[in-house]
């Protein structure tokens, strides 16, 4: 589309004469995604829709209990040390950021007054300077007044090295300034195309100042609030059980009229994800079940009683195996998997290759996943803009087997490979989930024909996900030769999403093992252009950096992307959520209600 006909576009959506979700949907078409198409129309001053969803009850309270599951139990309720999506969602239970990203790519206000836009000077050179207007009248669970304090607050602790936050990523290069007690402006170092990631969605929970002030700094982890929170958000704290149980109750004062609608929330870990569909869809004890990672073929039976429905939202996250390129075995200077030291097989390329070579993504995606996950060969999949046409998959053990000939791997007697007194025996871990097992056991069948041991490993995902510092097993210390899971995209757009890799975010001892670069990647060209596509506002080029960045990643064989995923999720028949799947599932937990009847 020419640049004069997409103006055209853009004022006929200004003046009324095109609807903006005709708009939207066009734009979709050419490869845009809608989150990205909303953000076209608000840099060229357009207003940005915001629909208030369709929400029935008249009155604060009365819904009982609301009862879900997420058998990967939160471990802390701290949303800024939490480096899983399960303790980012027991934190959202309590916290709120300032804005919320629905389905459809629009911001909805939560904490926030407003949308900033340039219309209503909210949006201020081309993104390098945004305002924010706070909601007057927000309290904290502990009846203190919410204030741009907080805000500026929360930017302070997050930036803070010593605080070793996993979201000091979004903070860091920012400033926050305080205007008054209901405006803040947040300033960035160049315009900024993307600037709806600093207190939005599951990164931008706002924390109360004076609980964490005194905690600051090396005395993070040292909080009371950790465990037990004090937020704005629609329940209150009862009872936390790490792993085990979140419990909530109906917050009197919540700033949001006839919200929340039930009187408790229980949110219940443990378990497996095929125990959590039936206890929602067949059996109905539960109301909601989390991250339904089923064969499909058994949702279905499932589904068949009547009592449950499964929810598919469309979104970003990625199945992947990451290859370890450091020695998670052995110590250098105190620490194993040290970013100084080198994995005595994956650090050839041709081996990762060989091992990428390996996996049958297409028996995943037709004995396993179904309609619930397509198999690819991207990391980054969506928003459609983002995803890089370049990459292409093989499942080919012939080839694998060549390529490791060629790096002088040789099959010894045993018939597992050898090379300098080393064998080919990896540590393939992952979380205990029956899907996840299937997959293991596929990749382990294939390696075997290519003279590879794969010894399998199984973490309890309370464990594998945990924040905890001091547990070896979790996947951001990653102390193994491989291992797997999703990665969950929590806003529409690439710039966090592909920060993953950037050398800065390694996870290692000196952050406590919250950099999201898990694999201690190291590359300074990847580095250079994620700092380029931060402050690019052409969003062609902009789009083909990420592209770029993605074609990085799997053609170093660092990550071997298995399974494009759709968020599915469990519900009762006369549960209305809102679901969203830029953000994460309790993003809009204040307009979730049961209806009297189903339909």
């Amino acid at each position: 589309m020419q640049e004069l006909e997409l103006r055209a576009l853009i004022e006929d959506v200004r003046t009324g004469q095109l609807p903006r979700r005709s708009f939207i949907q066009r734009m979709v078409g050419l490869g845009l995604s809608a989150p990205m198409a909303s953000m076209l129309l608000m840099h060229s001053g357009v207003a940005q829709s915001q629909p208030a969803p369709v929400y029935k009850p008249t009155k604060r309270g009365g819904g009982g209990a609301l009862k879900t599951l997420w058998w990967q139990g939160p471990t802390l309720l701290q949303p800024h040390f939490a480096n899983g999506t399960k303790d980012q969602e027991g934190s959202r239970v309590f916290y709120e950021p300032l804005a919320v990203w629905d389905n459809d790519g629009n911001l909805v206000p939560i904490l926030a007054a407003e949308i900033p836009t340039q219309q209503n000077g909210g949006v201020l050179e081309g993104g390098k300077v945004v305002r924010w207007r706070l909601k007057k009248g927000v309290t904290w669970h502990d009846g203190k007044p919410f204030t741009a304090d907080d805000v500026v607050f929360t930017w302070e602790y997050a930036r803070d090295p010593a605080t070793a936050a996993v979201t000091i990523a979004v903070y860091k290069d920012i400033t926050v300034t305080k205007v008054d007690d209901h405006t803040v402006l947040v300033s960035f170092k160049e315009p900024t195309p993307f600037w709806a990631t600093a207190f939005v969605a599951a990164e931008g929970m706002i924390i109360p100042k004076h609980l964490f002030g005194p905690y600051a700094g090396a005395k993070s982890r040292e909080a009371p609030t950790n465990l037990k929170p004090v937020g704005t958000g629609p329940y209150t704290f009862v009872d936390f059980k790490p792993g085990d149980i979140v419990l909530g109750a109906l917050n009197k004062n919540y700033h949001m009229p006839n919200r929340p609608y039930f009187d408790t929330i229980e949110m219940k870990g443990g378990g497996d994800a095929t125990s959590a569909a039936r206890a929602v869809l067949q059996t109905g004890e539960y109301d909601y079940a989390w991250n339904l990672q089923v064969e499909d073929e058994v949702l279905k039976r499932m589904e068949a009683g009547g009592k449950g429905k499964a929810h598919i939202v469309p979104g970003g996250d990625i199945e992947f195996i990451q290859l370890n390129i450091t020695d998670p075995w052995n110590e250098v200077e105190g620490e194993r998997g040290s970013i100084k030291s080198k994995h005595f097989a994956f650090t050839d390329k041709q081996v990762r290759e060989a091992m990428a070579l390996l996996c049958d993504k297409k028996s995943m995606q037709e004995f396993i996943y179904g309609r619930t996950g397509f198999a690819t060969a991207n990391f980054m999949n969506n928003p459609p803009r983002f995803k890089s046409p370049n990459t292409k998959w093989e499942f080919n053990i012939d080839k694998a087997n060549a390529l490791l000939d060629a790096a002088g791997w040789k099959k010894g007697s045993d018939g597992i490979r050898e090379k300098g007194g080393k064998k080919m025996k990896f540590v393939y871990q992952t979380s205990i989930n029956g899907t996840r097992q299937k997959e293991q056991a596929i990749v382990k069948q294939a390696a075997q024909k290519a003279g590879i041991d794969l010894e399998l490993k199984s973490v309890s995902a309370s464990v594998f996900f945990s924040s905890d510092v001091a547990n070896p097993d979790t996947y951001g210390k990653f102390w193994a030769d491989m291992q797997m899971y999703t990665t969950t995209m929590t806003a529409p757009d690439a710039e966090r999403f592909m920060d993953q890799y950037i050398s800065a975010e390694a996870s290692q001892k000196a952050n406590k093992w919250a950099g999201r670069n898990i694999c201690r990647y190291v590359n300074p060209e990847y580095d250079k252009m994620a700092l380029s596509a931060k402050s690019e506002l052409d969003p062609v080029k902009r789009a083909a950096t990420y592209i770029k960045m993605n074609d990085t990643v799997v053609n170093d064989y660092i990550v071997v992307p298995l399974i494009s995923r759709p968020r599915v999720r469990g519900g009762n028949v006369k549960l209305v959520t809102t679901l969203s799947g830029w953000d994460l599932d309790f993003s809009a937990l204040h307009n979730w209600y049961r209806e009297s009847s189903p339909g």
